[in-house]
This record gives structure tokens, sequence and C-alpha cells, in this order.
């Protein structure tokens, strides 16, 4: 936009003086179809950035546990309520790992990688290889690999795959899990143990909760109350003939 009186102004662009009512060199008019293809890009950036941007996120802080919205294009963030840094990057474990991990986002530990760091806190994991230290995830945490966890093992949900042979040296504390494959460890669950029909219970393990077997139709298996040797003995003397007559010894 120019003065409507003006002899000449000055290009933004290149910084060279021009009359506003000759042509500049160079200057072709596009016709209808090249206008759209240009326009085409940039309003597709436009609706891609829009898009992005309403992909948002909850996560919490570690040390407050305040909670806040995030971008999830976004690799970490710093709480509003305390300033602690909050990492949100994914990591993808192919080699040995020693370093300690505490991120909201996943962690993927592949069949050939090696994570012995002492703590790793993340919002879920699928395990694939090696698992040497403690693991807390705050959704899921799927086991399909055979090896042991020496470390402890704490999440909302877990699933052990059909493949998986796994071992758990300390307590598996879950809210939910299924167990598709071999598990063998101390589970302390707040909700469902769900054993399908391809996992494994070793002889010499120990179930202590509500169990159902055998019956679909059943939703939960109810404790009998235990009866007393006084009951057994009324029961036996109200039937005929059997009162003051000893057994025979055999």
């Amino acid at each position: 936009m120019e003065y409507a009186a003006a002899k000449s102004t000055l290009c933004r662009q290149c910084g060279r003086y021009f009359s506003p009512f000759a042509p500049r060199p160079g200057l072709k008019l596009q016709t209808k179809d090249q206008a759209a293809a240009t326009l085409e890009p940039f309003g597709f950036r436009k609706l891609e950035g829009l898009w992005n941007k309403q992909r948002t996120r909850v996560v919490g802080c570690f040390e407050c546990k305040r909670k806040h919205e995030v971008s999830d294009a976004a690799t970490s963030t710093n709480c509003p309520g305390c300033s602690a840094h909050i990492d949100l990057r994914d990591y993808k474990i192919a080699t040995s790992f020693s370093r300690s991990i505490r991120t909201r986002g996943d962690v993927h530990l592949m069949a050939k990688g090696d994570l012995s760091s002492t703590s790793v806190v993340c919002r879920s994991a699928l395990l694939e290889g090696k698992l040497r230290g403690n693991l807390q995830c705050e959704t899921s945490a799927t086991i399909n690999f055979a090896g042991k966890i020496p470390g402890r093992l704490v999440a909302n949900y877990v699933c052990v795959e059909r493949k998986a042979d796994v071992q758990c040296y300390r307590r598996v504390r879950v809210a939910n899990i299924d167990i598709k494959g071999r598990m063998s460890g101390e589970i302390i669950a707040t909700g469902a143990v769900n054993v399908h029909k391809t996992g494994v219970i070793d002889k010499g393990g120990v179930f202590s909760g509500q169990l159902v077997i055998g019956q679909a139709n059943l939703t939960q298996a109810e404790l009998l109350p235990e009866q007393k040797p006084a009951a057994a003995s009324t029961l036996e003397s109200s039937i005929p003939g059997t009162a003051g007559h000893p057994l025979p010894a055999t």
C-alpha cells in the first residue's frame, strides 16, 4: 500500500526505487489455476498447524503432583506451580543404557537393549529386552521377552504377552494384569488378575484372592463360611440309626 499521489516509492523487499504507476520488471500475471496451486500448500500448512496446535495432553509434576496442559509435540516443560523441569521425551533403547529415566513420555526397550538404570519412571513401557532396575509406569507396561526382572515393577496395567517367560524377584504392584504367557512372581493387584488360556501358573505357586476357574458365566467368586466341627457331629447325630452305635474297627 502506498499514498495515491506518490511519484515514487521504495520496494520493501529489494530496496530499489520505482514508480507506483510503472510495472516492475519481471512481473508476470498468474492464471487462476496457478494461483490456486500456490495457495493450496499455504492453506494445507495452515490447517496442519491448527491441528497440531489443538493436540494437547495433561501431564503431572513429579515434585508437587500438579497437573497442567501441554502441547503433544513438546519435549519438555516447567511446572507452573513449583517451576520443576518435566521431561516429555520418548526413549527408544536399542543398546546398553544405564542412566536414570524420569519422563512423562514412553519407553521402548528393544530386544537388543539392556536397561540397567536403577530407576525408570515413565508414562508407558514396552519391554522386549533386559530390564535390571526398578520400573514405574503411569499407565501400562507390556512384557514381551524371556528373562528375569530383579527390580520392582509398578504400573496401573500390566500385560504379559504369549511368548513371554518372565521371572520377577520382587513384588509386582498393579491395578489390573493380564497373563497370556508364563510369569513367576508375587503379584499385588487392587483390581483383576486375568490368567488367559495360554497363561501358566507353575507348580508350587500361591494364589491369594478371588478366583474363578472353568465357568465363564461367573463374575465373582464367593467365599463360603467355615463350618465348625460341632456342626458336623450335629448333622451326623440327626441321621436315624447312627446315634449310639459305634462303627466296627477295620
